[in-house]
C-alpha cells in the first residue's frame, strides 16, 4: 500500500466515525445503521446490548434513542492501524444524556474498531463499547430548546426530516404511524382502518371537522357513531349513560395537541370527557395529526398547547358555547402497552391547530 493510499484510508475511517457521531447525535437511525457492513455487530457490554446486522442495529437504536430527553456524544481520534481491506482502531468519547424516566448522567468510554472496506467505502465490521468512567450525578445543566421555539412556530408545518423522526420514535414506542400526504389521504385511511358498523367516538377536534372525517362518521350510516346518540341523551338525566357510551368505544378518532420527535401524545381537554377513550378505554384508537403539531419534547408539547392551541380553541368555545375554554385536563400517551391498538396519521399539510 502507498504512503497516498495509506493516509486516504485513513481520513475515510476517520469520517466514518465521524459520521457515526453525527448521526447519533441527530437520532438518524437508517444513516447510523448504513455505516455498517450488512453483517456488521454493535456490541455494548455495560447496558448490554448486542446486535448483529443492520435491521437489529436499526431496531435497537431506535428503543435506546426513543428514551432520550438529552443526549450528547463527543469523539476523539484514536488509533487506526491498516491491513490491506480492513483495519483495526480505537475511538475515544465523551458523552452526557438525560433519558425520559429521569435517569441521567456523565461517561467516557472506548469504542473498539474493526473496519472493512467495501464498495461503498469503509464500514464498521464490529464496535464495541466500554465504559471507562460513569458519573450517574444530575446534570446540572438543560436543554435551551423550551425557549428556544417560537410561538409562532406552533402553526409552521415540520420538515419532512422531523416527521419521519417522530414517526420512527412513535413506532419504537409501540404505536402504528404512518405518514400521509394530506388530509384526504387521512379520510381514505380511516375508511380503510374503522370496520363498517363499528361503534366509534370521535373527539372535538378541528382536524376532523375540516378534513371531512366528522362528517364521514357521525353522518355518513357507515358506522354505529357516539357522538349523535350521547347528543341526543338529556345530560340531566342521563349522565352515567354518556359517560359509559364515550369511555369504551370500538374506536376512538381524534386528533392531538402535539407529537413529539421523542414519540409521544399531548391531548389536552377542557371537560376530560374524551381522554378515556385515548387512554385505553376504546379497543382501538387513530389519531390524525397535521404536520404543525409535531414538537421536539415534551416541554415543548405543554408550551404549544397553552400558547397556541388553548387560544384557538378559546376563540372556537367562546362562539360554540359562550364560555370560555380552558385546559383543565391533560393527556400524555408516553408509549402503547399493547402494539397495534392506536395509529397515528401524521400528515405532511398543516391542518387544525
Amino acid at each position: 500500500m502507498n504512503d497516498f493510499q495509506a493516509v486516504a484510508d485513513r481520513v475515510e475511517i476517520e469520517a466514518l466515525r465521524g459520521e457515526f457521531t453525527d448521526a447519533a447525535m441527530m437520532r438518524d437511525r437508517p444513516r447510523l445503521a448504513a455505516l455498517f457492513t450488512p453483517d456488521g455487530v454493535l456490541r455494548m457490554p455495560n447496558i448490554p446490548v448486542e446486535l448483529v446486522g443492520r435491521e437489529e442495529i436499526l431496531a435497537g437504536g431506535e428503543r435506546l434513542q426513543s428514551r432520550w430527553d438529552i443526549f450528547v456524544q463527543t469523539t476523539h481520534p484514536g488509533t487506526i492501524v491498516l491491513d490491506g481491506d480492513t483495519a483495526t482502531g480505537r475511538a475515544y468519547l465523551q458523552e452526557l444524556a438525560r433519558t425520559l424516566d429521569g435517569h441521567e448522567g456523565l461517561n467516557y468510554a472506548v469504542y473498539h474498531d474493526r473496519y472493512r472496506r467495501t464498495e461503498d467505502g469503509w464500514r464498521f465490521a464490529e464496535r464495541v463499547y466500554e465504559v471507562r468512567y460513569l458519573d450517574t450525578s444530575p446534570l446540572a445543566g438543560a436543554a435551551p430548546r423550551a425557549t428556544d421555539t417560537p410561538a409562532a412556530s406552533f402553526a409552521e408545518p415540520a420538515s419532512p426530516e422531523r416527521l419521519e423522526r417522530a414517526a420512527t420514535a412513535l413506532r419504537a414506542n409501540g404505536f402504528a404511524a404512518e405518514i400521509l400526504d394530506d388530509a384526504a389521504a387521512a379520510r381514505v385511511r380511516v375508511r380503510e382502518l374503522v370496520p363498517e358498523g363499528a361503534a366509534v367516538l370521535t373527539g372535538a377536534s378541528e382536524t376532523l371537522r375540516l378534513s371531512g372525517i366528522d362528517e364521514d362518521i357521525n353522518t355518513g350510516g357507515r358506522y354505529d357513531a357516539v357522538r349523535p346518540r350521547v347528543l341526543a341523551i338529556d345530560r340531566a338525566t342521563g349522565a352515567d349513560e354518556i359517560r359509559r357510551l364515550v369511555a369504551g368505544p370500538d374506536f376512538v378518532v381524534n386528533s392531538v395537541a402535539a407529537v413529539t420527535e421523542t414519540g409521544s401524545l399531548v391531548l389536552a381537554s377542557g371537560s376530560g370527557s374524551q381522554l378515556p377513550a385515548n387512554a385505553g378505554g376504546a379497543a382501538r384508537a387513530v389519531w390524525i395529526v397535521g404536520a404543525q403539531k409535531v414538537v421536539p419534547d415534551l416541554s415543548t408539547a405543554l408550551r404549544r398547547v397553552e400558547e397556541h392551541a388553548l387560544p384557538l380553541e378559546n376563540v372556537r368555545a367562546q362562539a360554540a358555547y359562550g364560555v370560555p375554554s380552558a385546559v383543565n385536563r391533560l393527556l400524555v400517551l408516553n408509549a402503547e402497552p399493547h402494539p397495534g391498538r392506536g395509529t397515528v396519521l401524521l400528515l405532511r399539510e398543516a391542518i387544525g391547530y
